[in-house]
């Protein structure tokens, strides 16, 4: 069994966004050596839930800072939201693009560090309201996805439970805040890699340096 890379996200968070070149990128280097594994962090969920009119003005000033820090850009349909706030009827909630990727693990795991990259790069550079069902389906016809079945899933408590389960592992592994990234390499064994942005390099160099210690340990 490989070890399992633990990928924390939030499909609302900004920083995750910018992190997902470098998470695709790890992924592929280390393809043979470890599984990936992306758990939904509910973010925004509850009483944690906002609207853009709320979020707005904040994420204005945010996502130049991703953008200089990371690289990515952020879409002109996503910005007219962030710079009209008062007109957008956006809720960021994090609960429904939880359930998606949650069918969406079931249906095709190992494209799922794909998926959630899909559905960061649709809110924050198409523009899309991942509150909306309809901001879905173009997904779903990328992954060939069966969209009845996959909105049947999508309206279902028991998705919705999973979902949930994920939030609350997110809490058992400490992740408060995210991008985070751990490696488990035992049933009890983890390894702290990255809390917040963290480049391609440092993080690489820091897998590396946990499997070294276990080639070590086993040779």
């Amino acid at each position: 069994m490989k070890p399992l890379l633990i990928y924390c996200y939030d499909a609302y968070c900004g920083w995750c966004y910018g992190f997902s070149p470098v998470m695709k990128k790890i992924a592929a280097t280390f393809n043979d050596q470890l599984d990936v594994e992306v758990f939904s962090g509910g973010m925004m969920t509850g009483e944690n839930t906002r609207s853009i009119k709320v979020m707005g003005p904040y994420i204005q000033g945010a996502y130049k800072r991703v953008e200089e820090l990371t690289g990515v850009q952020f879409g002109a349909d996503f910005l007219w939201h962030i710079n009209n706030p008062t007109e957008s009827d956006w809720i960021m909630n994090s609960e429904k693009p939880a359930i998606a990727l949650c069918i969406f693990k079931e249906l095709l795991p190992a494209l799922q560090l794909d998926f959630a990259s899909d559905l960061q790069y649709a809110l924050n550079y198409e523009g899309r309201d991942l509150d909306d069902n309809e901001a879905y389906r173009h997904l779903l016809e990328k992954y060939g996805i069966d969209a009845d079945d996959f909105y049947t899933k999508l309206k279902s408590a028991a998705y919705k439970e999973k979902a949930y389960y994920e939030f609350a592992i997110c809490k058992q592994l400490q992740a408060d805040s995210f991008p985070q990234v751990l490696l488990q390499t035992g049933e009890t064994k983890f390894y702290f890699l990255a809390k917040g942005f963290t480049p391609f390099e440092e993080l690489e160099a820091r897998i590396k340096n946990v499997l070294s210690t276990l080639d070590t340990a086993t040779g």
